[in-house]
């Protein structure tokens, strides 16, 4: 006990020694009303991503390697995606935090049906990250190529990323986990390490082109770096999104043991992670770092000391909750709601609320009529909808 008080003063001191003009979450945060979650479907084996599409259909992806489709009230029969994927772990799908993940149309999709995928392959001791896409018939994929792969793979079954956000100019960010907890190691150290040498893929976001080649005015960077590469100093990014009417891009990031954290990411930048971070040490629950700034590297804008365990991002835009407009929206595993963050691109400090789902949020996204929709992460999983209360 008297050791169990000792770190949480050490914590308490630490963290609030150093406040910014960012908001360290911690405690009871208030709840929003005037909404009811309606079930839409059901039976979603670890649905991980979701894309609507014009035509008011979605495609979800499940974890094990295999999409479903909703459309007019109705979701089919699993479909096989192309690839053979893994979580990472040892014992099937389930064990690991890889496997189908992030789904996401082509800004061209009428044109072109181009649907864009993460996903992860290989084994416990040997995976990697990879980028594809592929045409959508609207009963399977077609004409499916790989545009993307981690050039180092690694062993263990965590911190894979991997969410994609389509930009204005056409080209597309992708975010790669930094690869595990110790005793995960790579080139002789930690791998979470990695996330500070810009010459690996782990704990990075890239940009590129749509055909997978790297944009002329990507951000350079001082000495051996990735081609791509356009942010670094990430532990796991799970969310990305864009506000349309600032052009502001977010992403959200797990911590280790607390500590994850809301970004707003700008080219060329250094995020901190490992080096400068609330997180501590799973376990012991010792410092990972004594530092949480550190010159040349950004600041976050939200930090959650209470484990949101983020997953799932959107810039609120739509009729149906006026008073939610321009706020970000951060679904949490753990917490299993969705965190509301408003004023986050003000001088001011953040304001933070939730709205409760009950149940594990992995994504959080809106069709193109500005419905609010909810994915959540169970081998029941389910889709719902966020509406007004009648």
């Amino acid at each position: 006990m008297i050791k169990r008080i000792f770190i949480y003063l050490l914590f308490s001191t630490f963290t609030y020694s150093l406040i910014a003009d960012y908001r360290v979450s911690r405690g009871r945060i208030a709840s929003e009303t005037g909404f009811e979650l309606k079930v839409l479907a059901e039976d979603l084996f670890l649905p991980w991503g979701i894309a609507w599409l014009p035509d008011g259909s979605a495609v979800i992806t499940e974890k094990r390697g295999t999409l479903r489709t909703f459309k007019n009230g109705k979701l089919s029969d699993a479909i096989d995606f192309p690839v053979e994927v893994t979580s990472g772990g040892s014992g099937g799908i389930t064990r690991g935090q890889g496997g189908l993940m992030d789904v996401v149309a082509s800004p061209d999709f009428k044109k072109d049906k181009l649907l864009y995928f993460t996903y992860s392959t290989g084994d416990s001791s040997a995976n990697r990250t990879e980028i594809a896409r592929g045409q959508w018939d609207g009963k399977g994929l077609k004409n499916f190529e790989v545009l993307w792969k981690n050039p180092d793979t690694k062993r263990s079954g965590q911190h894979f990323g991997a969410r994609i956000l389509f930009l204005p100019d056409g080209t597309f960010l992708a975010s790669v986990g930094d690869g595990g907890n110790p005793p995960v190691m790579l080139k002789g150290d930690e791998i979470r390490k990695q996330a500070q040498n810009p010459a690996t893929a782990f704990g990075k976001t890239f940009r590129f082109n749509p055909d997978g080649s790297i944009p002329e005015d990507n951000p350079s960077f001082e000495g051996e770096s990735l081609p791509g590469l356009w942010t670094y100093g990430h532990r796991n990014i799970q969310g990305l999104a864009r506000n349309p009417e600032t052009g502001v891009i977010w992403a959200n990031e797990h911590g280790a043991a607390a500590g994850d954290e809301l970004n707003i990411i700008e080219p060329g930048t250094n995020y901190g992670w490992p080096a400068a971070t609330y997180s501590r040490n799973y376990g012991s629950g010792t410092l990972i770092s004594d530092k949480t700034q550190l010159p040349g590297m950004k600041d976050p804008r939200v930090v959650w000391l209470d484990t949101h365990a983020p997953s799932g991002l959107v810039i609120y835009q739509g009729e149906e909750f006026p008073d939610w407009n321009g706020a970000v929206l951060s679904g949490g595993l753990i917490t299993r709601d969705i965190r509301m963050i408003k004023q986050g691109e003000s001088e001011q400090r953040p304001t933070e609320s939730r709205i409760a789902i009950g149940q594990r949020v992995r994504d959080v996204r809106q069709d193109h009529k500005g419905h609010l929709f909810v994915l959540t992460d169970s081998q029941q999983g389910q889709l719902i909808q966020i509406v007004p209360t009648k």
